[in-house]
């Protein structure tokens, strides 16, 4: 009695799957790597090189000195911090009222499908009208903020919102989470949508009240969605550039002056190239180590689960 080699079959089909593959990632590999591989690369030769516009084609080798000037610059230094303090605020907002919406999106019944749809009308409008929405909307003589605080006594005369040192930040924050938010929420409904029925009646049966239960079983079991929709966030406003140029520009006096603002000031408006290549390079670095320090948090509990089994 024969046997036929299952084993080598299977491999040989395995083979297939893998060149197919292979032949069907490469065109779009190739043009990811045209579109962005061959920016990144010039962006960071150009760091190391004295070059603006009005001299394109003479580079010379400044000794790492962009890197040094960036250094101690304090323009620089400022930007940075506004773009920490930017990205750590509007994602921890994004995240608490993402996921208090999803919470009572995923207990509605009346009307389900239609605030659904209804909540990422936000989302679908373009940055750049978003941008010119809340413009009109903070503008200090006929904006309805104004108008709105005031007539509810919370505020006792109209504030000029986009050119106030303490409010400038907070605006455009506004704006981005209005625009951002109904992703979020949408994300970690989905989430809790993929969360199994029976573990919430378990969890009944043994007791646990709702408190409980959103701590215990619903924040664990959407760990990953978590992960990956923060992330997201994080990188998507690390780089935020219209909200920030439209409704500031940068101002007052740098107070909402971004990494992504400098970069193109220093670029395009004082013509440095070689300064703009070199804040967009460790712009890019920072962006990398966070997001690879943020993923390495999220993998810290899983390593000491697998040690312990």
């Amino acid at each position: 009695m024969t046997h036929k080699p299952y084993g080598r079959a299977w491999l040989s089909d395995r083979a297939k799957d893998k060149w197919f593959l292979f032949f069907l990632l490469a065109p779009p590999m190739v043009m990811l790597l045209l579109a962005i591989g061959i920016p990144i690369a010039k962006s960071i030769y150009m760091s190391f090189f004295n070059v603006t516009l009005l001299r394109m084609n003479d580079y010379q080798w400044n000794n790492f000195a962009n890197y040094a000037h960036l250094s101690t610059d304090g323009e620089f230094i400022g930007a940075l911090g506004t773009t920490l303090k930017y990205v750590v605020g509007i994602v921890l907002l994004q995240f608490i009222f993402g996921i208090v919406l999803a919470a009572l999106l995923n207990r509605i019944v009346f009307m389900r499908k239609w605030l659904r749809t209804l909540i990422l009308i936000p989302w679908t409008i373009p940055t750049l009208v978003v941008a010119l929405l809340w413009m009109w909307m903070f503008q200090p003589q006929y904006g309805v903020l104004n108008y709105l605080f005031v007539s509810w006594g919370l505020i006792g005369k109209p504030y000029d919102w986009l050119t106030s040192l303490d409010l400038a930040l907070p605006a455009v924050m506004a704006a981005a989470l209005w625009r951002q938010l109904p992703f979020m929420a949408t994300m970690l409904l989905a989430g809790m949508q993929g969360i199994s029925p029976e573990i919430y009646e378990a969890a009944d049966i043994d007791g646990a009240n709702r408190r409980q239960a959103f701590w215990y079983i619903t924040l664990p079991q959407l760990k990953s969605t978590i992960q990956t929709v923060t992330l997201i966030a994080m990188i998507e406003n690390f780089k935020m550039f219209p909200l920030f140029w439209i409704m500031t520009g940068g101002g007052p006096l740098n107070a909402t002056t971004t990494l992504a603002i400098l970069s193109y000031k220093t670029a395009f408006v004082k013509l440095n190239l070689g300064e703009g290549a070199a804040i967009g390079v460790l712009w890019l670095l920072l962006l990398l180590f966070i997001a690879w320090g943020y993923n390495k948090l999220f993998t810290i509990g899983e390593h000491a689960h697998g040690r312990g089994h």
